[in-house]
Protein backbone atom coordinates (compact mmCIF):
# COMPACT_ATOMS: atom_id res chain seq x y z
CA UNK A 1 0.00 0.00 0.00
CA UNK A 2 1.19 3.30 -1.09
CA UNK A 3 0.38 6.23 1.34
CA UNK A 4 1.06 9.67 1.03
CA UNK A 5 1.30 12.36 3.96
CA UNK A 6 1.22 15.75 2.68
CA UNK A 7 1.78 19.04 4.41
CA UNK A 8 3.14 17.47 7.65
CA UNK A 9 5.22 19.51 10.20
CA UNK A 10 8.30 16.68 10.22
CA UNK A 11 10.13 16.35 13.40
CA UNK A 12 13.32 14.19 13.51
CA UNK A 13 16.00 14.70 15.96
CA UNK A 14 18.27 12.33 13.76
CA UNK A 15 17.98 14.29 10.37
CA UNK A 16 17.44 17.74 12.44
CA UNK A 17 14.46 17.70 10.03
CA UNK A 18 11.64 20.26 11.53
CA UNK A 19 10.06 21.85 8.69
CA UNK A 20 6.55 20.93 6.54
CA UNK A 21 7.20 18.18 3.89
CA UNK A 22 5.23 15.36 2.16
CA UNK A 23 6.09 11.88 2.70
CA UNK A 24 5.69 9.02 0.49
CA UNK A 25 4.94 5.72 2.37
CA UNK A 26 5.76 2.74 0.44
CA UNK A 27 6.43 -1.31 1.40
CA UNK A 28 6.14 -0.55 4.93
CA UNK A 29 8.75 1.87 4.67
CA UNK A 30 9.51 5.66 3.95
CA UNK A 31 10.52 5.69 0.27
CA UNK A 32 10.27 9.24 0.00
CA UNK A 33 10.23 13.00 1.83
CA UNK A 34 10.56 16.30 -0.16
CA UNK A 35 8.36 19.50 -0.28
CA UNK A 36 5.77 18.14 -2.62
CA UNK A 37 4.89 14.78 -3.53
CA UNK A 38 2.95 14.46 -7.19
CA UNK A 39 2.96 10.65 -7.73
CA UNK A 40 -0.03 8.36 -7.54
CA UNK A 41 -1.05 6.64 -4.09
CA UNK A 42 -3.89 3.89 -2.61
CA UNK A 43 -4.07 7.02 0.01
CA UNK A 44 -3.55 10.59 0.72
CA UNK A 45 -3.15 12.04 4.47
CA UNK A 46 -3.42 15.97 4.73
CA UNK A 47 -1.07 16.80 7.99
CA UNK A 48 -1.39 20.44 7.49
CA UNK A 49 -1.25 21.73 11.05
CA UNK A 50 0.12 18.55 12.50
CA UNK A 51 3.04 17.00 13.41
CA UNK A 52 4.34 14.05 12.28
CA UNK A 53 6.55 12.29 14.32
CA UNK A 54 8.73 8.76 14.50
CA UNK A 55 6.38 6.29 16.54
CA UNK A 56 6.43 6.74 19.70
CA UNK A 57 8.53 3.01 21.62
CA UNK A 58 7.40 3.06 25.19
CA UNK A 59 9.98 1.03 26.83
CA UNK A 60 7.75 -0.22 29.79
CA UNK A 61 4.04 -1.45 29.47
CA UNK A 62 2.64 -3.92 31.70
CA UNK A 63 0.58 -5.97 29.12
CA UNK A 64 -0.93 -8.56 31.75
CA UNK A 65 -0.88 -11.30 29.19
CA UNK A 66 -0.34 -14.44 30.11
CA UNK A 67 -2.08 -15.08 33.08
CA UNK A 68 -4.14 -11.38 34.03
CA UNK A 69 -6.03 -10.99 30.98
CA UNK A 70 -8.98 -9.88 33.09
CA UNK A 71 -6.45 -6.76 33.46
CA UNK A 72 -5.40 -6.52 29.95
CA UNK A 73 -4.29 -8.73 27.16
CA UNK A 74 -2.15 -8.11 23.94
CA UNK A 75 -4.58 -7.04 22.29
CA UNK A 76 -6.00 -4.26 24.08
CA UNK A 77 -2.89 -3.15 25.11
CA UNK A 78 -1.51 -2.90 21.67
CA UNK A 79 -5.16 -1.25 20.57
CA UNK A 80 -4.69 1.34 23.29
CA UNK A 81 -1.17 1.76 22.45
CA UNK A 82 -2.07 2.45 18.58
CA UNK A 83 -4.44 4.87 20.01
CA UNK A 84 -1.43 7.11 21.71
CA UNK A 85 0.90 7.17 18.70
CA UNK A 86 2.84 3.86 20.24
CA UNK A 87 4.23 1.89 17.70
CA UNK A 88 6.55 -0.14 19.45
CA UNK A 89 6.05 -1.83 22.79
CA UNK A 90 8.45 -3.40 25.79
CA UNK A 91 6.29 -5.77 27.76
CA UNK A 92 7.59 -6.03 30.97
CA UNK A 93 7.55 -9.70 32.22
CA UNK A 94 6.13 -10.09 35.62
CA UNK A 95 3.39 -11.88 34.39
CA UNK A 96 1.71 -15.40 35.28
CA UNK A 97 3.84 -17.37 34.79
CA UNK A 98 6.57 -15.22 34.86
CA UNK A 99 8.97 -14.80 31.35
CA UNK A 100 11.54 -16.27 32.32
CA UNK A 101 13.09 -18.32 29.16
CA UNK A 102 13.18 -18.20 25.11
CA UNK A 103 9.88 -20.53 24.87
CA UNK A 104 7.81 -18.00 26.77
CA UNK A 105 9.37 -15.03 25.11
CA UNK A 106 8.70 -16.79 21.66
CA UNK A 107 5.16 -17.42 22.68
CA UNK A 108 4.07 -13.99 23.16
CA UNK A 109 6.26 -12.65 20.17
CA UNK A 110 3.88 -15.28 18.35
CA UNK A 111 0.95 -13.94 19.81
CA UNK A 112 1.55 -10.32 18.84
CA UNK A 113 2.63 -11.29 15.52
CA UNK A 114 -1.35 -12.95 15.62
CA UNK A 115 -3.02 -9.58 16.89
CA UNK A 116 -1.44 -6.93 17.61
CA UNK A 117 -1.76 -4.03 15.20
CA UNK A 118 2.13 -2.59 16.52
CA UNK A 119 5.08 -3.70 17.20
CA UNK A 120 5.62 -5.62 20.44
CA UNK A 121 8.92 -6.61 22.13
CA UNK A 122 9.03 -8.87 24.81
CA UNK A 123 11.63 -8.50 27.72
CA UNK A 124 13.00 -11.05 29.87
CA UNK A 125 12.76 -11.77 33.45
CA UNK A 126 16.24 -11.62 35.59
CA UNK A 127 15.97 -14.30 37.68
CA UNK A 128 13.57 -17.57 37.50
CA UNK A 129 9.95 -16.83 38.50
CA UNK A 130 11.61 -13.36 39.77
CA UNK A 131 12.44 -15.16 43.09
CA UNK A 132 15.37 -13.62 42.89
CA UNK A 133 17.52 -16.86 44.19
CA UNK A 134 19.03 -18.45 40.59
CA UNK A 135 19.22 -16.63 37.00
CA UNK A 136 16.99 -17.43 33.89
CA UNK A 137 17.89 -18.19 30.95
CA UNK A 138 19.28 -15.03 29.68
CA UNK A 139 20.87 -16.59 26.74
CA UNK A 140 17.97 -17.79 25.26
CA UNK A 141 15.55 -15.09 25.72
CA UNK A 142 18.11 -12.66 24.14
CA UNK A 143 18.13 -14.92 21.06
CA UNK A 144 14.77 -14.65 21.19
CA UNK A 145 14.99 -11.10 20.71
CA UNK A 146 13.92 -10.07 24.35
CA UNK A 147 16.49 -6.84 23.86
CA UNK A 148 16.62 -6.48 27.75
CA UNK A 149 15.85 -7.97 30.86
CA UNK A 150 14.27 -6.77 33.57
CA UNK A 151 12.69 -7.93 37.55
CA UNK A 152 10.17 -4.92 37.00
CA UNK A 153 8.19 -4.73 40.17
CA UNK A 154 10.70 -5.45 42.24
CA UNK A 155 15.12 -5.31 42.82
CA UNK A 156 17.08 -8.04 42.68
CA UNK A 157 18.29 -7.81 46.17
CA UNK A 158 21.13 -10.03 45.92
CA UNK A 159 24.04 -7.62 44.47
CA UNK A 160 26.15 -10.68 43.63
CA UNK A 161 23.72 -12.34 41.91
CA UNK A 162 22.46 -9.41 39.73
CA UNK A 163 25.86 -8.76 38.84
CA UNK A 164 26.19 -11.95 37.60
CA UNK A 165 23.36 -11.18 35.33
CA UNK A 166 24.89 -8.19 34.35
CA UNK A 167 27.55 -10.15 32.38
CA UNK A 168 25.40 -12.36 31.25
CA UNK A 169 23.69 -9.45 29.94
CA UNK A 170 27.23 -7.83 28.26
CA UNK A 171 27.89 -11.41 26.67
CA UNK A 172 24.42 -11.18 24.89
CA UNK A 173 24.70 -7.90 24.17
CA UNK A 174 21.21 -6.72 25.78
CA UNK A 175 20.77 -4.41 28.61
CA UNK A 176 19.29 -4.60 31.83
CA UNK A 177 16.47 -2.14 32.69
CA UNK A 178 16.25 -1.50 36.36
CA UNK A 179 13.00 -1.26 38.85
CA UNK A 180 15.32 0.65 42.07
CA UNK A 181 13.86 -0.33 45.08
CA UNK A 182 14.93 -1.12 48.43
CA UNK A 183 12.17 -3.69 49.77
CA UNK A 184 13.65 -4.00 52.90
CA UNK A 185 12.94 -0.38 53.37
CA UNK A 186 9.25 0.21 52.17
CA UNK A 187 8.30 -1.54 55.48
CA UNK A 188 4.34 -1.24 54.10
CA UNK A 189 4.47 1.86 52.93
CA UNK A 190 2.02 2.94 50.31
CA UNK A 191 2.56 6.05 49.36
CA UNK A 192 5.55 9.08 49.78
CA UNK A 193 6.79 9.41 53.10
CA UNK A 194 5.69 13.20 53.72
CA UNK A 195 2.61 14.85 56.02
CA UNK A 196 -0.10 14.25 53.50
CA UNK A 197 0.61 10.48 54.31
CA UNK A 198 0.52 11.36 58.04
CA UNK A 199 -3.19 13.13 57.00
CA UNK A 200 -4.15 10.52 55.61
CA UNK A 201 -2.92 7.90 58.64
CA UNK A 202 -1.11 6.10 55.53
CA UNK A 203 2.50 4.00 55.76
CA UNK A 204 4.68 6.25 53.63
CA UNK A 205 7.87 4.96 51.26
CA UNK A 206 10.75 7.59 51.54
CA UNK A 207 13.15 8.44 48.68
CA UNK A 208 15.75 6.55 50.22
CA UNK A 209 14.21 3.42 48.86
CA UNK A 210 14.89 4.33 45.30
CA UNK A 211 18.13 6.40 46.15
CA UNK A 212 20.27 3.62 47.93
CA UNK A 213 19.37 1.07 45.07
CA UNK A 214 19.96 4.14 41.86
CA UNK A 215 22.95 4.33 43.00
CA UNK A 216 24.07 0.15 43.88
CA UNK A 217 22.96 -0.37 40.31
CA UNK A 218 25.09 2.17 39.33
CA UNK A 219 27.93 0.83 41.20
CA UNK A 220 27.36 -2.40 39.80
CA UNK A 221 26.89 -1.40 35.97
CA UNK A 222 30.01 0.58 36.02
CA UNK A 223 32.14 -2.52 37.31
CA UNK A 224 30.06 -4.84 34.75
CA UNK A 225 29.94 -2.55 31.85
CA UNK A 226 25.98 -3.82 30.95
CA UNK A 227 24.42 -0.92 29.60
CA UNK A 228 21.70 0.33 32.39
CA UNK A 229 18.52 1.69 31.91
CA UNK A 230 16.86 3.51 35.35
CA UNK A 231 12.81 2.97 34.56
CA UNK A 232 10.44 5.12 36.14
CA UNK A 233 12.85 7.62 38.25
CA UNK A 234 11.02 9.44 40.71
CA UNK A 235 13.09 11.51 43.57
CA UNK A 236 15.84 14.86 42.40
CA UNK A 237 18.93 12.86 44.29
CA UNK A 238 17.91 10.15 41.35
CA UNK A 239 18.83 13.19 39.04
CA UNK A 240 22.16 13.96 40.42
CA UNK A 241 23.06 10.32 40.40
CA UNK A 242 22.17 9.93 36.57
CA UNK A 243 23.75 12.87 35.97
CA UNK A 244 27.48 12.21 37.87
CA UNK A 245 26.87 8.60 35.89
CA UNK A 246 26.74 10.20 32.53
CA UNK A 247 29.52 12.64 33.51
CA UNK A 248 32.12 9.56 34.07
CA UNK A 249 30.95 8.31 30.93
CA UNK A 250 28.77 5.13 31.96
CA UNK A 251 26.28 3.84 29.75
CA UNK A 252 23.88 4.31 32.01
CA UNK A 253 20.06 6.20 30.69
CA UNK A 254 17.31 6.55 32.63
CA UNK A 255 13.32 7.26 32.44
CA UNK A 256 10.34 10.28 33.34
CA UNK A 257 6.59 8.62 33.92
CA UNK A 258 4.24 11.64 32.93
CA UNK A 259 2.88 10.90 36.45
CA UNK A 260 6.02 11.80 38.27
CA UNK A 261 6.55 15.14 36.00
CA UNK A 262 2.93 15.90 36.40
CA UNK A 263 2.03 15.41 39.74
CA UNK A 264 3.19 15.34 43.28
CA UNK A 265 1.45 14.90 46.72
CA UNK A 266 -0.37 18.30 46.52
CA UNK A 267 -2.35 16.49 43.85
CA UNK A 268 -3.49 13.82 46.04
CA UNK A 269 -7.08 15.37 47.50
CA UNK A 270 -8.29 12.48 49.22
CA UNK A 271 -7.93 8.36 49.75
CA UNK A 272 -8.28 7.82 45.84
CA UNK A 273 -6.60 4.60 45.15
CA UNK A 274 -5.96 6.35 41.46
CA UNK A 275 -3.15 7.86 42.87
CA UNK A 276 -1.36 4.79 44.19
CA UNK A 277 1.50 3.83 41.99
CA UNK A 278 5.21 2.70 42.42
CA UNK A 279 7.15 4.30 42.69
CA UNK A 280 4.92 7.30 44.48
CA UNK A 281 4.06 10.57 43.64
CA UNK A 282 6.97 12.83 45.39
CA UNK A 283 7.36 16.30 46.58
CA UNK A 284 7.07 19.54 44.23
CA UNK A 285 10.84 19.67 44.81
CA UNK A 286 11.10 16.11 43.22
CA UNK A 287 8.89 16.99 40.55
CA UNK A 288 11.07 20.22 39.23
CA UNK A 289 14.05 18.25 39.44
CA UNK A 290 12.43 16.07 37.35
CA UNK A 291 11.56 18.26 35.10
CA UNK A 292 14.85 19.81 35.09
CA UNK A 293 16.58 16.68 34.21
CA UNK A 294 14.36 16.44 31.42
CA UNK A 295 15.10 19.80 29.93
CA UNK A 296 18.87 19.56 30.28
CA UNK A 297 18.97 15.64 28.61
CA UNK A 298 20.23 13.75 32.16
CA UNK A 299 17.24 11.83 31.16
CA UNK A 300 16.94 10.10 27.89
CA UNK A 301 13.56 8.43 28.05
CA UNK A 302 9.65 9.38 28.82
CA UNK A 303 7.63 6.23 29.27
CA UNK A 304 4.41 5.00 30.63
CA UNK A 305 5.05 2.01 32.82
CA UNK A 306 1.32 1.20 31.77
CA UNK A 307 -0.01 -0.71 34.87
CA UNK A 308 -3.47 -1.78 34.46
CA UNK A 309 -6.05 -2.89 37.22
CA UNK A 310 -9.51 -3.92 37.39
CA UNK A 311 -12.07 -1.76 38.67
CA UNK A 312 -12.10 -3.66 41.87
CA UNK A 313 -8.40 -3.68 42.60
CA UNK A 314 -8.30 0.50 42.20
CA UNK A 315 -11.42 1.69 43.78
CA UNK A 316 -10.75 0.51 47.30
CA UNK A 317 -8.78 3.49 48.91
CA UNK A 318 -4.80 3.70 48.96
CA UNK A 319 -4.05 1.52 51.85
CA UNK A 320 -5.91 -1.56 49.93
CA UNK A 321 -5.02 -0.63 46.08
CA UNK A 322 -3.49 -1.96 43.80
CA UNK A 323 -0.10 -0.02 42.71
CA UNK A 324 -0.14 1.25 39.00
CA UNK A 325 -1.84 3.67 36.70
CA UNK A 326 -2.60 2.95 32.85
CA UNK A 327 -0.88 5.60 30.42
CA UNK A 328 -0.25 3.98 26.98
CA UNK A 329 -3.60 6.72 25.64
CA UNK A 330 -2.58 9.92 27.90
CA UNK A 331 1.19 9.99 27.50
CA UNK A 332 2.03 11.83 24.45
CA UNK A 333 -0.81 14.72 25.47
CA UNK A 334 0.57 14.93 28.85
CA UNK A 335 3.92 15.07 27.61
CA UNK A 336 3.16 18.14 24.97
CA UNK A 337 0.39 20.04 27.24
CA UNK A 338 3.00 20.10 30.58
CA UNK A 339 6.67 19.64 29.13
CA UNK A 340 6.16 21.22 25.07
CA UNK A 341 3.82 24.02 25.70
CA UNK A 342 5.23 25.31 29.19
CA UNK A 343 8.94 25.54 27.09
CA UNK A 344 10.12 22.55 29.59
CA UNK A 345 10.80 20.77 26.20
CA UNK A 346 11.29 21.47 22.48
CA UNK A 347 9.60 19.65 20.25
CA UNK A 348 12.12 18.01 18.96
CA UNK A 349 13.34 16.96 22.71
CA UNK A 350 9.79 15.85 22.33
CA UNK A 351 10.71 13.54 19.97
CA UNK A 352 13.73 12.40 21.37
CA UNK A 353 12.48 11.33 24.73
CA UNK A 354 9.99 9.28 22.99
CA UNK A 355 11.30 7.66 19.95
CA UNK A 356 14.50 8.46 18.87
CA UNK A 357 16.56 7.70 21.96
CA UNK A 358 14.09 4.52 22.74
CA UNK A 359 15.53 3.13 19.12
CA UNK A 360 19.06 3.83 20.41
CA UNK A 361 18.56 1.72 23.57
CA UNK A 362 16.87 -1.01 22.18
CA UNK A 363 19.43 -1.16 19.02
CA UNK A 364 16.45 -0.33 16.69
CA UNK A 365 18.60 1.42 13.41
CA UNK A 366 15.57 1.19 11.46
CA UNK A 367 13.20 3.35 14.07
CA UNK A 368 12.93 6.65 15.68
CA UNK A 369 13.44 8.66 12.94
CA UNK A 370 11.76 9.95 9.83
CA UNK A 371 14.20 9.46 7.13
CA UNK A 372 13.70 7.57 3.70
CA UNK A 373 14.79 3.56 3.62
CA UNK A 374 13.44 3.65 7.82
CA UNK A 375 10.72 1.79 9.09
CA UNK A 376 7.22 3.60 8.49
CA UNK A 377 6.48 3.12 11.60
CA UNK A 378 4.83 7.07 12.53
CA UNK A 379 2.13 9.46 14.51
CA UNK A 380 0.33 12.49 13.07
CA UNK A 381 -0.50 14.51 15.96
CA UNK A 382 -2.78 17.67 15.62
CA UNK A 383 -1.12 19.46 18.71
CA UNK A 384 -3.77 22.44 18.57
CA UNK A 385 -6.69 19.84 19.60
CA UNK A 386 -7.71 20.75 23.15
CA UNK A 387 -9.97 18.40 25.31
CA UNK A 388 -10.51 16.61 28.34
CA UNK A 389 -9.07 12.90 29.22
CA UNK A 390 -12.05 10.65 29.30
CA UNK A 391 -10.88 7.38 31.03
CA UNK A 392 -14.47 5.79 29.86
CA UNK A 393 -13.08 6.20 25.84
CA UNK A 394 -10.04 3.93 26.78
CA UNK A 395 -9.16 1.51 24.70
CA UNK A 396 -7.07 -0.75 27.50
CA UNK A 397 -8.99 -2.52 29.90
CA UNK A 398 -7.26 -0.66 33.08
CA UNK A 399 -9.33 3.00 33.45
CA UNK A 400 -7.02 3.00 36.54
CA UNK A 401 -5.81 7.05 36.23
CA UNK A 402 -5.76 10.28 38.25
CA UNK A 403 -6.13 12.33 35.21
CA UNK A 404 -9.78 11.40 34.07
CA UNK A 405 -11.12 15.30 33.23
CA UNK A 406 -7.90 17.00 33.51
CA UNK A 407 -7.44 19.79 30.12
CA UNK A 408 -4.96 18.62 27.83
CA UNK A 409 -4.13 19.58 24.33
CA UNK A 410 -2.72 17.80 21.67
CA UNK A 411 -4.30 14.42 19.76
CA UNK A 412 -3.07 11.65 17.88
CA UNK A 413 -4.77 11.97 14.37
CA UNK A 414 -3.45 9.15 12.54
CA UNK A 415 -0.91 5.88 13.97
CA UNK A 416 0.99 4.14 11.09
CA UNK A 417 2.80 0.92 11.86
CA UNK A 418 4.82 -0.80 8.93
CA UNK A 419 3.24 1.28 6.51
CA UNK A 420 -0.36 0.50 7.28
CA UNK A 421 -2.46 2.67 9.58
CA UNK A 422 -3.54 1.52 12.45
CA UNK A 423 -5.29 4.00 14.53
CA UNK A 424 -6.91 7.02 12.85
CA UNK A 425 -8.71 10.06 14.73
Amino acid sequence: MRIRIKNGHILDPLTNCDEVRDILIQDGKIAKISVEITEEVDEVINAAGCYVMPGIIDLHVHMREPGYEYKETILTATRAAAKGGITTICAMPNTNPVIDTKEKVMQVHEKAQQVSPVHVIQLGAITKGQAGKELADIRGMAKAGCHAISEDGKSVMNAELYAQAMEEAVKNDISVFAHCEDIDLVQGGVMNACTKAEALGLKGITNEVEDIIVKRDITLAKATGVRLHLCHCSTKDSVQLLANAKAEGLSITGEVCPHHFVLSTKDVKADDGNYKMNPPLREMEDVEALRKGLQEDIFDVIATDHAPHSEEEKNCGIEKAAFGIVGLETMLALTYTELVKTKILTPLQMVEKLSTNPAKILGLSSKGSIAEGKDADLVIFDKEREYQIDKEAFVSKGKNTPFDKRKVCGAVYYTIANGKIVYMK
